[in-house]
């Protein structure tokens, strides 16, 4: 079986050494000049948890030079990408093929279906932890589950995640999750990126708890009024949940802000406040966090 990857950050090479690793041909598509050229010359590593670097190598190409005709693709990208690689995954998959998106964020799926159509696009969620070490390099953080929505389409994609040792699981309603994602993200997320700390470090200041908090009840507010149940049933205490299981943890936001990299405010706490001006909810930690992000992208 060959998959395509369409992305070389974090989790695109956490996702390609695992499948690679199960026997899978991987081929990984991207426009990271450093990133491209270490997967080409060492191909994909990973620093498991036993401490163990491994590489397996893996094909490459850049994204304006796509071909192919795969059955099944992976993004893995940032939300702001999501656009220009959703063309670049169209012009690569088979007639049949199908997308599945596990990225961060709303509003990527939606992009994808415009672009594939709805019969080839899947929408999942993960929460498997990952870091960038170098190009081409990628650590693995923590253990999760990579949900996937039913689809008619989704084939062999659930079957081949497990081999390549993922915990797995079908549900019914994929959106539930995503908004559970998000509202983790958006308390989380923004709040490591400015404060520049790890998550748990969010639990030790009172101030810094007090905004996570109250980010995490807006943006419930805002999936309640999108008709959404989230997978929990307390937003605070899972939020706080996630950010002592992560304490060490440097979220990706952070980790792009420390590189000095776009970040996916947009797709997270942006798109709270868009979504619940429109809802008539008010929003105001979750537009501070967003105005505050958005300002250190612009530099």
């Amino acid at each position: 079986m060959e998959v395509l990857i369409a992305g070389s950050g974090a989790l695109a090479c956490l996702f390609a050494a695992r499948l690679a690793c199960s026997g899978i041909e991987v081929t990984m598509m991207g426009s990271w000049p450093e990133g491209l050229a270490a997967l080409r010359q060492y191909g994909v590593r990973l620093l498991d948890l036993d401490g163990q670097t491994r590489s397996y190598q893996i094909e490459v190409f850049e994204g304006s030079n796509c071909s192919g005709n795969f059955d099944h693709a992976l993004v893995l990208v940032k939300s702001w990408q999501t656009e220009r690689l959703g063309k670049q995954v169209y012009l690569c998959l088979a007639d049949t093929g199908i997308a599945l998106t596990l990225q961060n964020g709303w509003g990527n799926y939606e992009i994808l279906k415009e672009i594939l159509k709805p019969e080839r696009v899947a929408l999942g969620v993960t929460t498997v932890g990952a870091r960038i070490i170098e190009p081409g390099y990628v650590q693995f953080t923590g253990n999760g589950k990579v949900s996937l929505g039913a689809h008619t389409n989704l084939g062999d994609i659930a079957g081949m995640l497990g081999e390549a040792g993922f915990q797995v699981e079908m549900v019914d309603d994929p959106r539930s999750l995503l908004w559970g994602k998000l509202v983790i993200n958006a308390a989380i997320n923004p709040l490591t990126a400015l404060l520049r700390v790890p998550n748990g470090e969010l639990l030790k200041r009172p101030e810094a708890h007090e905004l996570l908090a109250e980010a995490a009840r807006e943006a419930a507010c805002v999936a309640m009024g999108q008709g959404v149940r989230l997978p929990y049933p307390d937003p605070v205490i899972a939020v706080e949940e996630v950010a002592r299981n992560t304490a060490a943890n440097n979220s990706s936001m952070l980790q792009d802000v420390m590189r000095g990299a776009i970040t996916e405010i947009e797709a997270i706490n942006g798109a709270i406040v868009r979504m619940g001006d429109q809802l008539g909810i008010p929003t105001p930690v979750n537009k501070m966090l967003y105005q505050l992000v958005s300002s250190l992208d612009q530099h």
